[in-house]
């Protein structure tokens, strides 16, 4: 440019301001958007969730290690998984620390007293990274750390005021005692090497603490309904206490001294008494139906006894009186003549055991007796003034070779339908070995077919005049 055309440059006040005007506008915008980052300039934006963001603001820093990487450029509440509310801040970040490890951590700090805050990212050893625009979890975020004015206000004046009486109370507790205070402090050197392993043992996870007073939580959770009839508890303890305070000399003292050869005695002698212990153990267990019995049959006890008391005073006449059957008896029993006969009662017992046994169910499950009686009581009951007759029918045998009109080689089969032989010897009665079945009377007929022996299936334990 030649000087003349300077010259006309600058001698132009109309372009001098504009040019003025124009650059003042250009750093007023910068200076307004600083905390938001430069224009034109890329950046690594990402969101993160806090559980607040109390005196965080627009514009205040974002820094890793202590060096400044960004700043924080929006805050907005945001609904939690659990519907409680939370804080979702906006972070715009230098391009370079793309991508930041998926486990990085976030942390709302002080960077003064006044309150000025700044957010503070740690990252993590996670080998995938975050995309431009993701979020950080609130699990990601730490606690938020104590602040200064919260520490300032928990000293209101009656802490003030307490802290006051605890510093003079303990200036007048340890005026004069230095030496008991020296010992004290030489007395907690064995007291903490005893102290550390315990105290190593309860931070072992194995130990589980935490289960414990969580179960403690639990079961003081348990008594609080019950809190007012704890409190009733003591106050009879008290009461109850207090009586025994007056009854304490000689009574109890006494009881207390003589506690232990009491108890040195009864060491020697139960083992003594165990066997009477153990019988009575099994007394008791044998009586135990009884007295369970006992509410039912104490009104019938009760009769019984009753009557017992107006029955008794007549027995020893006759026992007496027995006196003399009971030597009868005795006499007979010495008998060789009538131990014989008691023997030989006993053996026809004993043989009649088998037949017996065949012959009650004929009777007592197939009324075959009672009809048999029956049978013979009707044989001779018609008659007229000279007398009675017996009843009978005569039945004819079909005819047909071997038919049961007379002798045959064979059992009668045939060849008329009805020239067959049909004949049970030994019925089913439910005996021993037998089905219970009552089969004699109730057999079925199989016409054409001729029929020896029990015939097939189970006919049933009914018969005449019997009742199913």
């Amino acid at each position: 440019m030649s000087r003349r055309g300077a010259a006309g440059l600058t001698a132009s006040p109309v372009l001098v301001g504009a040019v003025t005007l124009l650059v003042t506008i250009v750093g007023v915008f910068l200076a307004y958007n600083a905390n938001s980052g430069l224009p034109f300039v890329p950046t690594y934006d990402l969101n993160a969730r806090l559980p607040d963001a109390v005196n965080l603001v627009v514009g205040n820093d974002v820094r890793i290690g202590g060096a400044r990487v960004g700043t924080v450029t929006d805050i907005e509440p945001v609904p939690s998984e659990d519907g409680d509310a939370v804080a979702q801040v906006e972070l715009k970040l230098d391009k370079d620390l793309q991508p930041l490890p998926e486990d990085t951590s976030v942390l709302v700090r002080p960077r003064s007293a006044l309150g000025l805050k700044y957010v503070e990212l740690t990252p993590g050893s996670s080998k995938a990274g975050l995309e431009a625009g993701s979020v950080l979890p609130l699990s990601s975020a730490r606690p938020q750390p104590v602040e200064l004015d919260e520490i300032l206000n928990t000293l209101d004046g009656p802490a003030r005021r307490g802290a006051q009486q605890t510093l003079n109370g303990f200036g007048t507790g340890f005026a004069g005692r230095g030496t008991s205070v020296n010992g004290a402090i030489e007395a907690l050197g064995p007291l903490l090497r005893d102290l550390e392993p315990v105290a190593a043992n309860l931070a072992d996870r194995r130990t589980r603490l935490g289960r414990l007073f969580r179960s403690l939580g639990a079961t003081a959770g348990e008594l609080a309904p019950v809190a007012d009839e704890q409190a009733s508890l003591f106050v009879n303890l008290d009461t109850t206490f207090s009586a025994l305070a007056r009854i304490a000399r000689p009574f109890l003292q006494e009881t207390i001294s003589e506690s232990p050869p009491t108890l040195a005695v009864a060491t020697a002698e139960f083992p003594e008494q165990a066997r009477f212990l153990r019988n009575s153990t099994a007394l008791f267990r044998e009586l135990r139906p009884g007295v369970a019995a006992l509410p039912a049959t104490a009104p019938v006890l009760a009769s019984a006894l009753e009557a017992g008391r107006r029955t008794l005073p007549r027995t020893p006449p006759f026992d007496r009186r027995l006196e003399g059957v009971f030597d009868a008896l005795d006499d007979l029993a010495s008998d060789p003549l009538a131990v014989g006969g008691v023997q030989l009662l006993a053996d026809t017992a004993r043989s009649l055991k088998p037949t017996l046994a065949f012959v009650t169910p004929a009777q007592t499950v197939c009324n075959y007796g009672t009809l048999w009686f029956r049978n013979v009581g009707s044989l001779l009951s018609d008659g007229d003034e000279n007398g009675t007759w017996q009843r009978f029918l005569a039945l004819v045998g079909p005819d047909g070779p071997n038919n049961e009109g007379g002798p045959s080689s064979r059992p009668a089969n045939g060849p008329l339908p009805a020239n067959h032989l049909h004949n049970n010897p030994y019925p089913n009665t439910a005996s021993p070995g037998q089905p219970r079945e009552c089969e004699a009377g109730n057999e079925i007929f199989a016409p054409g077919r001729t029929k020896i022996g029990n015939v097939a299936g189970n006919q049933g334990v009914v018969t005449e005049d019997q009742q199913p």
